[in-house]
């Protein structure tokens, strides 16, 4: 990327009767400067503190391919992003909601539902308030949607997240434009647009669509002299086209942009320089040495959750068996409680039966007796066989309940011998639960890496990384399979975004559609062929007159 690195400097007491001065050291794709600036040069503000902004002046065509330092990488990204948010870059509600979801991923990494819980956004500054305006929906549902997205980006790093970000925003209408106002020869009010790609002539009214558009490999010529700029396209049979500025200031501004991008132009279409391949090959290998980092922590991260799992696991197999323990112990006590009252209720029964023979005994000898010692006379005889019956029954009665404490007696005997039984089988079961092996060691033998993952050596706070050629020929499979699924994955994006739109279409306030909004839409609904990346592209027809404007 040519241009300075975008970053900030901030001066809280600058005295004009000094001059500053500072030196900037610039470092680009191509090549690396270094000058020294005179601050009162410049047009800068009288108030105090003085703030200087350091931003890219020339943009990349492809973010991916040109923006090689990672730190560029991100300085570009927070450039670009706040273009959009401060709305000098138009994007289009259903995008700026995926280009937040990048921009979320970028800042917190993976989406983590027990941390980043609901309102974790609501100081965030992620959406143009053009956008907020625009729709009927309270902050938590634009938060809602920008975490569905942000949850898909699962497993992306920082510089992932945000060259997605940057790949999505190139593609934008007003990426990389430089508007100026100017007027043609008949005094039309006009806005020249200077990019990557070329020159763009738009309406005043409509900074989207250029009415015409001058590609850099067209283009022949650019001057200026006073306040008036001409264009020479390389057809000669096309008519030169000029205009003119409000200021010369304007102007050098204008061929200064001119020439650099037009430099870039041409060079990108070239052989990358030594230097160039050099810095893309360091670039590449560290960006693999980091991939196989990422890789090693993610396989140290899944043996850790494994680990816990199996740690979780084993606890709950320890706590289950306790339970289980202390259920036989409770069942052990209470075997040997009802054996102690069976045993009780048994004796109690036995010496209840002895005493019920005992007393048939007695009434059986009473019986003898009564018999022996009849009395004579018929009254006493009469009374004597009540008594005998009564005897006899009372006999009987004695019988039967001695015969039935007999069998009761019998039957808590066995019951008692079946509560020892169970007493004894408990007694054995807890013995088996206390001498079984709690849980197997904690301390499991990793699995074993993958032969064709290169091997890291660990010495105090160093790396050794070993990076051979299959390695970068791995790697470059690699890319070229990302490159593959990513095309696959822009028809599923597009219908993500068509299905938010859709969704959100209901919601949107017509009144306060703007210009630029209304612009998109017709666009789209055309199909976006009237872009100013479809405008550069046709060829014009041989003799072809340029538009009038």
């Amino acid at each position: 990327m040519a241009g300075a690195i975008a970053s900030r400097m901030s001066f809280s007491s600058l005295k004009r009767k000094q001059p500053k001065t500072f030196t900037v050291r610039i470092v680009t794709m191509d090549a690396e400067m270094e000058f020294n600036c005179e601050v009162l040069d410049h047009d800068v503000s009288k108030e105090e503190p003085v703030t200087f902004h350091f931003l890219a002046k020339f943009y990349p065509e492809n973010a991916e391919e040109e923006l090689v330092q990672e730190i560029t990488q991100h300085l570009f990204f927070l450039q670009v992003k706040k273009q959009i948010l401060d709305e000098k870059i138009y994007c289009p509600p259903e995008a700026s909601v995926l280009l937040a979801s990048y921009a979320v991923q970028a800042k917190y990494g993976d989406y983590d539902p027990s941390v980043h819980k609901r309102g974790f956004l609501a100081q965030e500054e992620l959406l143009p308030k053009r956008v907020i305006n625009l729709y009927q929906m309270t902050p938590e549902m634009w938060e809602e949607r920008i975490t569905a997205w942000y949850a898909e980006h699962r497993g992306r790093a920082r510089d992932e997240a945000e060259m997605e970000y940057l790949k999505i925003a190139q593609d934008l209408e007003m990426y990389g434009v430089n508007y100026f106002a100017i007027r043609n020869k008949k005094g039309t009010e006009l806005l020249l647009g200077v990019d990557a790609l070329g020159l763009h002539i738009y309406d005043p009214e409509n900074r989207l669509t250029p009415k015409i558009s001058f590609p850099w490999n067209e283009i022949r010529n650019i001057s200026y002299s006073d306040k008036e700029f001409t264009i020479k396209p390389l057809d000669k049979k096309i008519d030169v086209f000029k205009f003119n500025s409000s200021k010369l200031r304007v102007n050098k501004l204008i061929l200064q942009l001119c020439i650099g991008n037009h430099d870039l132009f041409m060079r990108r279409r070239k052989a990358d320089s030594l230097e160039v391949q050099q810095m893309k090959a360091q670039a590449r290998e560290e960006k693999a040495r980091k991939q196989m980092e990422r890789q090693r922590l993610a396989r140290e991260k899944q043996m850790r959750e494994e680990a816990e799992r199996t740690r979780d696991e084993l606890e709950r197999r320890l706590l289950q068996m306790k339970e289980e323990a202390t259920m036989a112990n409770e069942a052990l006590m209470r075997s040997e409680e009802t054996a102690d009252l069976l045993a009780e209720k048994a004796q109690i029964t036995e010496e209840e039966a002895k005493l019920l023979a005992q007393k048939a005994a007695e009434a059986e000898q009473e019986m003898q007796r009564i018999k022996a010692t009849a009395i004579r006379t018929e009254e006493e005889k009469r009374l004597m066989e009540q008594k005998v019956l009564e005897a006899e029954v009372l006999a009987l009665k004695m019988a039967e309940e001695s015969e039935r404490r007999a069998k009761e007696a019998d039957q808590l005997k066995q019951d008692l011998q079946e509560a020892r039984e169970a007493e004894r089988r408990a007694k054995q079961k807890l013995l088996e639960i206390t001498t079984k092996p709690t849980y197997p060691p904690m301390n499991p033998i990793p699995a074993p890496l993958p032969p064709d993952i290169p091997s890291f050596n660990l010495i105090g706070d160093s790396l050794s990384f070993d990076f051979k050629d299959t390695d970068m020929k791995r790697l470059s499979m690699e890319i070229e399979k990302e490159k593959v699924e990513y095309m696959e994955k822009s028809k599923h994006l597009q219908e993500q975004l068509n299905e938010l739109k859709t969704e959100i279409e209901a919601l949107k306030l017509k009144e306060r559609e703007t210009a630029l909004d209304i612009l998109h839409n017709e666009n789209s609904d055309r199909g976006g062929s009237s872009s100013k990346h479809n405008t550069i592209k046709k060829p014009q027809a041989q003799g072809r007159r340029p538009i009038c404007i």
